[in-house]
């Protein structure tokens, strides 16, 4: 069982940078590949950024390729998102999750492990 905790949310201007962090627990993290979704208020869930297990390969949501970094830390059992240049329209909880011996998917149903979400309010 692993347990993932986001951290770094809080209250941006539009124009910031913004560090999330997601650290694993509880196993291998680097048999995991590793997902960021996010949930604006009244959407659903999306996809913004994906790691594979072994680092190798990522994977960006196209409108956010430019703005978002997703990198690992294998000896820190943690994942980062960075997001560059914040938008309102980034306002969101920000989701990690993990799927073993995953690829660096979009797809929520190759992760079998999530953690609660951080939130990230972004004001004009």
């Amino acid at each position: 069982q692993v347990q993932l905790v986001e951290s770094g949310g809080g209250l941006a201007q539009a124009g910031d940078s913004l560090r999330l962090s997601c650290a694993a627990s509880g196993g291998d993290f680097n048999n995991y590949a590793i997902g960021w979704f996010r949930q604006a208020p009244g959407k659903e869930r999306k996809f913004v950024a994906a790691i594979s297990w072994s680092g190798g390969s990522t994977y960006y949501q196209d409108p956010e390729k430019g703005r978002f970094t997703i990198s690992r830390d294998n000896a820190k059992s943690t994942a980062y998102l960075q997001v560059n240049r914040l938008k309102p329209e980034d306002t969101a909880v920000y989701y990690c999750a993990a799927g073993l011996y995953g690829s660096s998917s979009q797809y929520e149903t190759n992760y079998e492990y999530w953690g609660q979400g951080t939130q990230v309010t972004v004001s004009s």
